[in-house]
């Protein structure tokens, strides 16, 4: 606290001062839900022209940030309140720091001299959060402000992006201060390498010269450093075929000759084989996670690798690297596309044979006549009908992976969901978030019955914000991935992974004043759909689908990707 004499009348309360760092940042919108140690903000918010979105929850809070950074790549905000405000964030907060997500999150505390005294609603956010942030503050003297929040928008939006939290004690927000500490950046100790070593750039390119077999894997790095045009020049320039994660989808498009499709545990027949087969692989941009190489030793074992990653502790940490390069990938791209290269050995046969593979085990599903929708053909048709041009959400589970497989991803930041966590509840806040920063696109957001459940308290945000989200339950009556585990890894013992008991979601919709119908017949499909699609406001589309219907092909844990399970 400060001790300021009474005849001194400071400016700017605490509240106040993060106002105005948060305008300096350019925020376009906070979401957050309020609560007795961040009501000093909050009476502040009350005369502040940067719009508040009030979440349900603070997990619909904290996922609707991501959404918006997934979608826009700036730093989504979050302002909670103390002890469990900021506890029911924690699980978003790990999913931000897992995917690489810029977050600022505010959370309140109680006052300074209760910290440490177990005062009501107190919570140890700091001890808390360190595991999960990239940084966190607890902030002590109001004159710091300006120079804590300069920082944290700087470190979550730099370097590998994540969640930095800043703890804020109740009197923060109320102390005044006239005289301030400059919110200039002085952080010796963080400066991450953007610019390529270039003996690294040469080492790479003098080694896809001589290969036979190049393949690029393209993971979420590619989507955060806006370089998809970069990548598709030199893919295309080389005559090198190009496979992504899961998270690295839309970062090159989906229906040209060169991609391969998603690999790992659900990913395509040609890009599992050519992780196999591959004599040269360049990763831009993934941390070669266990869903991709889920048998490190067997992983690309005929491969020089080429490693291009913002993150140095990624590099070598699962796979071993012959070519490591710490850098930005767009600066990086950019290098290799004026690296004059002659001679390149020919990898025509190469292309040949996965353009082959590409046609022997596509992803597919019964085309046939059934009595049950497919819930690939929705997804299917979904891109049909809006021109493969929506912003994608999911949650997370089997309509997450028909998803990646189906849908015709072809732009940067097109696909809005949990990678490495696999939060349950993500898919209908992050699509809000997504909404709510492109209010004039068309957003969709793919869901199963069991996470659509665990947030959907947010649907109140639709109409209060007209947001025109199509919301597309596929609903199996289980959770359906756990489901699909027991069938193939537990003898069918199907243990609490089946619903006996679900609300009409049809009535729970209405009951939001959110249009909501159900579509049982295949043979009506494209019809209902393209007329829920034609509804011009919010809308829950309830799609009955089989509990029996598997996500294929499959690796099994800790198999290689070439003991792939293609056929039901």
């Amino acid at each position: 606290m400060l001790n300021i004499p009474s005849n001194a009348l400071p400016s700017k309360t605490g509240a106040e001062i993060l106002i105005d760092s948060l305008k300096k940042q350019k925020v376009e919108m906070i979401f957050g839900y309020p609560g007795g140690a961040v009501l000093p903000l909050y009476d502040a918010f009350y005369d502040c022209d940067i719009p508040h979105i009030l979440t349900r929850h603070e997990q619909g809070a904290i996922h609707a940030a991501e959404g918006y950074a997934k979608a826009t790549g700036k730093p989504g905000v979050v302002v909670v309140t103390s002890g469990p405000g900021a506890t029911n964030v924690l699980t978003g907060i790990a999913d931000a720091m897992s995917d690489s997500i810029p977050l600022v999150v505010f959370t309140g505390q109680v006052h300074t001299p209760g910290i440490g005294k177990d005062a009501f609603q107190e919570a140890d956010i700091l001890g808390l959060t360190i595991p999960i942030t990239k940084y966190n503050y607890q902030v002590r003297d109001v004159r710091s402000l300006p120079r804590i929040i300069n920082e944290a928008f700087h470190i979550a939006s730099t370097g590998r992006k994540g969640p930095v939290v800043i703890d804020i004690p109740k009197d923060i927000g109320v102390s005044r201060a006239e005289l301030l500490d400059p919110d200039t950046i002085d952080l010796p100790s963080y400066q991450p390498t953007f610019q390529p070593n270039s003996l690294q750039i040469e080492r790479l390119m003098k080694a896809l010269k001589i290969s036979h077999k190049p393949l690029i894997l393209a993971g979420a790095g590619v989507n955060h450093s806006h370089s998809a045009a970069e990548l598709l020049r030199f893919a295309e320039r080389y005559e090198i075929p190009v496979l992504c994660t899961l998270l690295g989808l839309g970062s090159f498009p989906h229906e040209h000759e060169l991609f391969l499709g998603m690999g790992g545990m659900h990913g395509s027949f040609a890009a599992n084989m050519a992780l196999t087969d591959c004599d040269f692989l360049i990763n831009f941009g993934s941390r070669f996670d266990d869903r991709l190489a889920s048998a490190p030793n067997e992983f690309a074992k005929n491969a020089v690798v080429a490693h291009i990653d913002i993150d140095p502790t990624e590099i070598g940490k699962i796979i071993p690297t012959q070519i490591p390069i710490v850098a930005d990938i767009q600066r990086t791209l950019l290098q290799l596309l004026d690296f004059h290269l002659d001679g390149k050995e020919d990898s025509s046969p190469w292309c040949k044979l996965n353009t082959k593979r590409k046609t022997q085990h596509p992803f597919t599903y019964d085309h046939g006549p059934t009595k049950e929708i497919k819930p690939q053909q929705v997804i299917e048709l979904v891109g049909k009908i809006t021109d493969k041009k929506a912003i994608i959400a999911t949650d997370v589970g089997q309509h997450q992976m028909w998803t990646a497989q189906f849908y015709p991803f072809c732009f940067e930041h097109q696909l809005i969901t949990s990678g490495g966590l696999g939060t349950m509840g993500y898919g209908l806040p992050a699509a809000i978030g997504a909404q709510l920063a492109f209010p004039d696109k068309t957003v969709v957001a793919f869901v199963g019955d069991g996470g659509f459940q665990m947030t959907a308290q947010e649907l109140a945000i639709l109409n209060e914000y007209q947001l025109p989200l199509k919301i597309i339950i596929l609903n199996n009556a289980s959770l359906g991935m756990v489901r699909q585990w027991q069938e193939k890894f537990y003898n069918r013992r199907f243990s609490h992974s089946v619903f006996k008991s679900l609300p009409d979601f049809v009535k729970l919709a209405e009951a939001y004043a959110v249009k909501g119908i159900r579509i049982t017949n295949p043979q009506t499909l494209e019809k209902d759909l393209r007329e829920a699609f034609a509804h011009p406001g919010p809308i829950v589309v309830d799609v009955q689908i089989s509990q029996s219907e598997l996500v294929l092909p499959m690796v099994p844990s800790g198999k290689p990707n070439h003991q792939m399970e293609v056929f039901q």
